[in-house]
């Protein structure tokens, strides 16, 4: 039987791509695609899938926000994630939300097909260097500072050291401009920074953005 599919991207182009990686696949089926967060639920609540391969970022909800609405409401169902971001900006947290694996747009080529079916058998699908990565964290004694950050705050550091504005990461997040305000005041205290200027170079540091 085929493994039937839900693809999450809101670019019609992408989904495009995803769909003729695995079209060459006899056991891999497109069976729904949906634009957005909302639509990516509703799907989830009134059909069954084998499979979610889901962007991190879609226009209203966050992929991240998305995933863990997903796991509420159908715990069992593994939930591929899909991201333009490299896997030492989102992995960990995805995966300790609940996700079956992690998958950059870069790779989906030569990985999509392999992850989708290792997920379908109920397994975790990281790559090589994720493990290493992961590998390394718990050789680790102490944890960085951003580590300590909840999922939205460090949602939001990441805007802020993407050089957006507080009113671009609200936008973006489906916030109000308040309510980043507030996330930003917590990471300054929770990482003991000072100001934005502190929190981008802190994000180069740790390779969390491009320099």
């Amino acid at each position: 039987m085929s493994i039937r599919l839900l693809i999450g991207d809101d670019h019609a182009i992408v989904r495009e791509g995803l769909k003729q990686i695995i079209e060459d696949t006899v056991d891999l089926e497109v069976v729904a695609e949906a634009a957005s967060g909302g639509a990516v639920l509703d799907a989830v609540r009134k059909n069954s899938y084998d499979v979610i391969v889901l962007d991190i970022s879609l226009p209203d909800q966050s992929g991240l926000d998305i995933l863990k609405q997903i796991k509420h409401i159908k715990p069992d169902l593994p939930v591929l994630m899909l991201s333009i971001h490299p896997e030492e900006l989102y992995a960990v947290r995805v995966l300790r939300a609940g996700a079956a694996g992690y998958i950059t747009k870069r790779s989906a080529p030569g990985e999509l097909v392999t992850a989708i079916r290792t997920v379908a058998q109920g397994r975790k699908y990281i790559t090589s260097s994720l493990a290493e990565h992961l590998a390394q964290q718990f050789d680790d004694i102490t944890q960085p500072p951003h580590e300590l950050l909840s999922d939205r705050e460090y949602q939001v550091m990441i805007g802020i050291a993407n050089g957006k504005s507080v009113s671009e990461i609200a936008n973006d997040l489906s916030l109000s401009v308040n309510t980043i305000s507030t996330y930003r005041s917590r990471i300054l205290e929770k990482m003991r920074l000072k100001n934005n200027a502190d929190i981008i170079h802190y994000a180069i540091q740790y390779g969390l953005v491009e320099a």
